[in-house]
């Protein structure tokens, strides 16, 4: 028997009328440029795709496409360890495969919470609410939100997720609109209404957006404007007899 291949969950002819006819900046593009794609037939189920998600965190992607096929090698036909197998492995294996020690501690977690049920089945998955998802799945250790988002995308083909913390997404959205300065999360937010229910579909372009134009352009854009900057107060004569602590603050992790 046959199996018959997935297909998206919506109609992506349909999702490009509705976004050119709404976005006089985005219609160009979406006539111009690529249509939305993903390969459907090489879906993941959610266990699978965030443990390859965890393996390629913060480093090369050909780097990381070593250390996965050393993980894969642990599990059985071809296929990376069950969350059974992998619960079993020992993290001096897991090291030795190439993996951080704060990414085994990720994909044990990871395998618990699939036992568990917190991490769906793909079945289960495809049934579920983007936000269902994303409440569910970042609560894995080392997984963020950027992270559920690009499985929702790539993975389960949902049609209005967009990634208000994407480089690629906010620079895309610099050059379509002319814009010397990249948005806040909250502007692009507010600016992606317009696009429901197809903001993946619009995300998709301001990536192709960023790829066209190139590095030496946006290289150019500049981060997001704070505005209502206030001025310095002017010291006080005590102040050279005070001391003051510097806060280092560090960009939140995904």
């Amino acid at each position: 028997m046959t199996t018959p291949t997935p297909q998206l969950p919506f109609d992506l002819a349909a999702a490009m009328a509705h976004l050119a006819a709404k976005d006089e900046k985005l219609a160009p593009l979406i006539a111009e440029m690529a249509k939305f794609e993903i390969d459907m037939t090489a879906a993941q189920s959610p266990y699978e795709a965030l443990m390859e998600s965890i393996a390629y965190q913060s480093i090369s992607g050909k780097a990381a496409a070593t250390i996965f096929a050393r993980i894969k090698a642990l599990g059985n036909d071809g296929r990376p360890p069950t969350p059974q197998q992998m619960l079993k492995l020992r993290k001096q294996t897991l090291r030795k495969a190439g993996l951080s020690g704060a990414k085994v501690l990720a994909m044990k977690d990871l395998a618990a919470k699939t036992i568990q049920g917190t991490v769906p089945t793909r079945e289960d998955a495809c049934k579920m609410s983007d936000e269902e998802l994303v409440e569910r799945l970042v609560s894995v250790r080392g997984i963020g939100a950027w992270t559920v988002e690009m499985f929702l995308i790539f993975n389960l083909g949902r049609p209005d997720v967009l990634p208000i913390h994407d480089l690629g997404v906010k620079k895309g959205w610099s050059v379509t609109y002319g814009k010397k300065y990249m948005p806040k999360p909250k502007e692009l937010l507010a600016f992606g209404e317009q696009w429901r229910p197809y903001r993946t579909i619009a995300s998709w372009y301001m990536w192709r957006a960023f790829e066209r134009a190139g590095y030496a352009i946006t290289n150019k854009i500049l981060p997001a404007k704070i505005r209502g900057k206030r001025k310095p107060a002017a010291p006080r004569k005590s102040s050279a007899r005070r001391k003051h602590k510097v806060a280092t603050f560090r960009k939140p992790k995904t």
